[in-house]
């Protein structure tokens, strides 16, 4: 298994740093960028460490592990310091926030957070094998804190 990980700063302008970041590792872990599997991967990347920078106003770790030829799963983690648990929302219409764990949900095959130390981490995995856009059942009111949600595609 292969490990990689990146702080990423209390600012915004980090995600983009961090979608670079992820973008080089994928190429560097045999996954072509140009396949939808590193797309999805870094719309992943882009949510989790959008919702740690905004939501929590911290400092933030990105993580990737990448499974052995035998278990092509991909996990990203982000773990920050704030204890508040992840609070998925339902956006309507024109909002233009609230959409980051829905998205999470859709495309991930599996997902879920953990307290860690004073912080929490968030985490998802897609598996290489699958199709790249799982249809989620999320619904706001069936969250679970402390728990992982699995998508049956």
């Amino acid at each position: 298994m292969l490990q990689v990980q990146l702080e990423v700063g209390a600012d915004p302008a980090e995600v983009g740093r961090a979608r670079r970041w992820a973008r080089s590792r994928l190429a560097g872990s045999g996954i072509r960028v140009d396949e939808p599997l590193a797309e999805t991967l870094i719309l992943l990347i882009s949510e989790l460490v959008t919702n740690a920078v905004v939501h929590t106003g911290c400092p933030a770790v990105l993580r990737m592990l990448f499974g052995t030829a035998d278990d092509g799963t991909v996990r990203v983690e982000v773990a920050d310091a704030s204890a508040r648990p992840p609070r998925p929302r339902h956006a309507d219409g024109d909002d233009t926030n609230g959409r980051g764990l829905e998205l999470v949900d859709g495309l991930a095959d599996r997902w879920g957070w953990q307290s860690e130390g004073a912080g929490k981490r968030i985490w998802c995995e897609v598996d290489r094998g699958a199709p790249v856009v799982a249809s989620g059942a999320y619904e706001a009111t069936a969250y679970e804190p402390s728990c992982a949600v699995t998508n049956s595609a």
